[in-house]
């Protein structure tokens, strides 16, 4: 593991020891895997230079790791809980993928592990690194307001310390990375309160709840379920309550990714729905369901900031679809934060563009390696702002950037921060390239992204593969010796060969 670090730390470093110390102050909010990336990439230049720094991290629960924390008890709705994860969860993604630079999950880890393993990691990355003294647990901003002019100032920070005391802190610089899964989107229906308020005698009262608040199947026993939505949690649902619910159905607007493979002969697939009534569900193509007892959505999540919105630092307007709101400043319409440059900092005109930084906005992207990308750039930019464009430049390029999307036929303001079509790679390269070229770190010849991580989009037959391996029980033939991030990627490698030839014939 010291090679690796040493390794890790020589791509990332340059002459930052023949800089001047400076008095610098950065916030910030959030212990999940992008709190960490950026609390880990301040803390690697060495101590001459961040002498003078004040760097805090503020977590609201009682340790690292985000969602990957479990919550010592759900809160029941209309409350949120701490976390959407429940305890059958299991990655869709395996986890070499999933890690940070130089950092891979200890030997014996499954390829697609329950989240025990995930929160283990990241405990691990936090103890190797040292990172826990500048966590401050227990700690939840409250609100973040800018005071100075357009050119120069810092954020007043309020928030509530582990003795529920309100207190404040000033900082140059805010980082959120806050993460994506905390506050649901919740779609609302014509008549669903008739729907709920008609009861079944001899059946549990109708329910429609959203993922965020699903823990256990076994509640769907013997009952019939309709699940909105078959990403990841809708489709752990909808497999989870299979084997026990009486019937599953699966609510679909459009076809799903084939990324995310079949979905289960067993399970119905039916339109999205149109509307309720006290005898049961309209669908959009005029099919009426009497039979269902409970709707659970997975319908995903909305970028909502509060202490931002409490502070003014950020407008929540649902309705935002407009490049105008860009002189009113930093805006949220819940899908899409803007504007931002590269999906990281604020381009609001009250202050300076390396002032408030979003790190982990992007997804379908694999989080703990993006966050790297994404804070390198970031703390960089920080440090010294002339690597940037001027705003004017940063925000035509963002223009660019959403005509771009019209064009192949999304809208940026409802595709949000999405990285479609596998460019989460190239997007990550991108940013790294830019510091080379610009000369703040050092142009090895290197891509930042690995050709293994790359070619991870290629193992088609990998997920298959594993299953069969723990339907046969050799887990442990298939994950002995494998330490390394080059044997990790030797193994994906040989797995997906293996599984391709089972079900082809052919090895290549």
């Amino acid at each position: 593991m010291v090679n690796l670090r040493q390794f890790v730390f020589s791509i990332f470093t340059t002459n930052w020891t023949q800089q001047e110390p400076e008095h610098k102050s950065f916030v910030i909010v959030g212990a999940g895997s992008a709190g960490l990336a950026m609390l880990k990439t301040l803390s690697d230049f060495p101590a001459a230079r961040r002498g003078e720094w004040d760097v805090s991290l503020f977590e609201q629960r009682r340790n690292v790791g985000g969602i990957w924390l479990p919550e010592l008890e759900t809160a029941p709705p209309p409350s949120l809980p701490e976390t959407p994860l429940y305890p059958r969860l299991h990655t869709n993604t395996p986890v070499p993928t999933m890690t940070y630079p130089g950092f891979p999950f200890e030997e014996g880890t499954p390829l697609y592990p329950s989240h025990e393993y995930i929160e283990d990691y990241h405990q691990r990355y936090t103890d190797y690194h040292n990172l826990t003294s500048l966590i401050k647990f227990h700690h939840t901003v409250v609100a973040a307001s800018w005071v100075g002019s357009p050119a120069v100032g810092r954020w007043n920070i309020t928030y509530r310390d582990h003795l529920n005391n309100t207190r404040h802190k000033i900082a140059d610089h805010l980082v959120v990375a806050t993460g994506n899964n905390h506050y649901p989107h919740i779609p609302h229906w014509q008549g669903e309160d008739d729907w709920l308020a008609s009861h079944t005698i001899g059946k549990p009262r109708r329910e429609l709840l959203h993922t965020i608040w699903y823990r256990d199947p076994l509640k769907y026993a013997n009952l019939t379920v309709l699940v909105v939505g078959y990403r990841a949690s809708g489709s752990d649902v909808a497999k989870q309550a299979l084997p026990i619910a009486k019937k599953v159905y699966v609510s679909l607007r459009s076809p799903i990714d084939p990324s995310q493979g079949d979905i289960p002969e067993d399970i119905h697939v039916v339109p999205q729905i149109s509307h309720f009534s006290a005898r049961g569900i309209t669908l959009a193509d005029g099919q009426f369901l009497d039979d269902v007892d409970a709707v659970v959505l997975g319908t995903g999540y909305e970028n909502k900031f509060p202490f931002l919105d409490i502070g003014g630092t950020i407008v929540t307007d649902p309705a935002a679809h407009s490049n105008d709101t860009y002189k009113q400043g930093l805006v949220t319409n819940l899908r899409y934060v803007f504007p931002l440059h590269k999906h990281i900092l604020s381009l609001c005109p009250s202050y300076p563009p390396t002032a408030l930084a979003f790190i982990g906005l992007p997804i379908f992207t694999a989080n703990c390696i993006s966050d790297t990308a994404q804070s390198l750039y970031a703390v960089h930019a920080m440090l010294n702002p002339k690597l940037l464009p001027s705003r004017e430049d940063m925000l035509q390029e963002l223009f660019e950037y959403e005509d771009d999307l019209r064009r192949r036929g999304f809208d940026p303001y409802n595709v949000g921060h999405r990285q479609l079509n596998g460019s989460s790679n190239d997007y990550m390269d991108s940013l790294i390239d830019h510091l080379k070229q610009k000369g703040a770190l050092p142009n090895d010849g290197r891509k930042f992204i690995e050709p293994w991580r790359r070619a991870q989009l290629n193992h088609e037959y990998l997920k298959r593969g594993w299953l069969r391996v723990e339907e046969l029980g050799i887990q442990d033939r298939w994950l002995r010796g494998v330490k390394t991030e080059a044997e990790w990627a030797d193994m994906m490698e040989r797995l997906n060969a293996w599984q391709r030839k089972w079900e082809t014939g052919s090895s290549s």
